[in-house]
């Protein structure tokens, strides 16, 4: 489950630098990009705690799911809030593809929760 966390983490930290970067290129860069990578950090942080410290992984890891909830929340939420205005833009897929990484993260963390009250 840590290194689940960390490999997201990767991928939302890549996909905050590629908005940011094709802002870069288009002349209108907004920290605002960022913002998928800061969630990613993160989930890298509280995967490596989870690693670091054993006693203390399950809770570790409880917060990262909640972390990515929450990366889910928020810009399916923008999402839908703007449907009627729909615009493909670099913003829309940015949010798009961070909702859409953190709902499969979601959904493998309470696979992975269950499957370990199993065991």
């Amino acid at each position: 489950m840590t290194s689940l966390a960390i490999w997201f983490g990767r991928v939302l930290v890549i996909l905050g630098i590629l908005g940011y970067g094709y802002g870069l290129t288009e002349g209108n860069a907004s920290f605002t990009a960022l913002i998928p990578s800061a969630f990613g950090l993160v989930l890298m942080v509280l995967g490596y705690l989870g690693q670091r410290y054993e006693g203390a992984r399950m809770h570790f890891m409880h917060v990262a799911v909640l972390i990515g909830l929450v990366g889910f929340i928020v810009p399916a939420w923008r999402l839908i809030s703007k449907f009627n205005g729909f615009a493909p833009s670099a913003a829309f897929f940015s949010q798009l593809f961070m909702a859409l990484i953190c709902l499969v993260f979601v959904l493998f963390s309470i696979r992975s929760f269950v499957n370990a009250r199993r065991g």
